[in-house]
């Protein structure tokens, strides 16, 4: 059974999840104990030492951002050991030994580890050591998202179709791309992402938020269900679930979620309360929906001067079910009332709802003005609008 220790955690803070391999059980535990008062570490003891390389994966089932380990066994392992660990650029080696040897030492960083220490440990130095694993960990995470794409859909309040555009989004980014593509559902406590894609899951965020320590990409592959498209589905719950979810589970997911996809798209339907978690972050799309309604434009007007009033062309207003004909406003007004002109409109048509409630398959499949219009938004946000359409201007609506 793995031992666990909790250093203090400091809210905010990147908080690194740690392992320690030594097969001497004393040594072990003065290692837990010398890292127990560093914040912000999630300590677990592994009670077994890897025989060979094939054993770590039955170890650490789990990606860990550190692992501590101890080198004083045969030479050929600890070097493969370290080498294997090494391979992961998420995490961070430490090696350790009895045997303070500069040319133990030399070989190992060869191998890949990033410290070495001699035990037993020198306080300040594994502090300093685990400062620059915080470094690292969010240096990685910086390349993550740089080579990744995360779009939030944010609706101005329930029933203006989020859910729909964003799923419908999700399968265009999907086809368009050809990239690895994963769609989740924020609509806590119960979300229609799974319903309007016609499919049935096992799993859920709900199950992607429960042990955010063993969260990893391998572990986020077995919650998804894969669409006929080849999109991957992390859906809401299907029940209802009375347990908040903490924010830094959430960042967690996103980020891990970030590391495994080439876009993430997250319906969050109106929900302001996620507004603190990386889901926001300054390099997330967010496409703003709304419909041309005096409540709707009240809200768009409420939400972007107070939340989005810094952000440029990261903020993509989209004005939904648009239809000139019933417009209560000229364009100069709702360009007035979202403060900034919209980006983009999807048009109001009928029949295509129609034929996709009633066929429960996305309206993003068959040709329709709604589903050009989305696909317009998943070629633009993938990169890959025509020199032809980027000539016609940003703000765009097929009709």
């Amino acid at each position: 059974m793995l031992k666990e220790r909790n250093g203090s955690d400091t809210p905010n803070k990147i908080v690194l999840t740690v392992a320690i391999l030594d097969f001497d059980a004393q040594r072990r535990n003065a290692a837990a104990t010398a890292l127990a008062g560093i914040k912000n570490l999630r300590i677990t003891e592994i009670p077994s030492f890897p025989g060979k390389v094939g054993d770590l994966a039955e170890l650490l089932p789990q990606t860990y951002d550190v692992v501590l380990l101890n080198v004083d066994c045969d030479s050929k392992l600890a070097y493969d050991l370290v080498e294997n660990l090494s391979a992961n650029a998420r995490i961070y080696v430490m090696a350790y030994s009895s045997r303070a040897a500069m040319k133990v030492a030399v070989h190992l960083m060869r191998a890949g580890a990033r410290e070495f220490f001699a035990a037993p440990f020198d306080p300040v130095e594994i502090a300093a050591a685990m400062e620059r694993a915080t470094e690292h960990y969010a240096a990685t995470i910086q390349e993550a998202r740089a080579s990744s794409r995360l779009f939030v859909f944010l609706g101005t309040k329930g029933g203006c179709g989020v859910t729909t555009l964003a799923a419908n989004f999700a399968l265009a980014v999907a086809q368009e791309s050809e990239g690895n593509t994963l769609l989740m559902d924020f609509g806590l406590p119960l979300g229609d992402v799974a319903i309007n894609l016609g499919i049935k899951t096992d799993y859920s965020v709900a199950n992607a938020l429960q042990y955010p320590d063993r969260l990893d990409a391998k572990l986020l592959s077995t919650l998804v269900v894969k669409h006929s498209t080849g999109l991957s589905v992390l859906a809401a719950p299907s029940e209802f679930t009375d347990q908040p979810a903490p924010l830094e589970s959430i960042d967690k997911l996103v980020t891990v979620a970030c590391e495994a996809y080439n876009f993430v798209v997250v319906d969050v339907g109106s929900r302001i309360d996620l507004l603190g978690t990386s889901l926001f972050d300054k390099s997330a799309i967010i496409y703003l929906i709304t419909q041309v309604g005096i409540s709707e434009l009240l809200n768009a007007n409420r939400m972007v001067s107070k939340f989005f009033f810094t952000r440029d062309e990261t903020l993509q207003i989209v004005l939904n079910r648009y239809k000139p004909s019933d417009l209560l406003f000229d364009e100069k007004k709702i360009t007035e009332a979202l403060t900034r002109p919209a980006q983009w409109k999807v048009p109001d048509d009928y029949s295509a709802a129609r034929r996709t409630r009633e066929t429960a398959s996305p309206m993003v499949l068959a040709d329709s003005a709604i589903a050009r219009a989305i696909r317009e938004m998943a070629k633009s946000a993938a990169g890959l609008t025509s020199e032809k359409d980027e000539k016609r201007g940003f703000f765009r609506f097929l009709r």
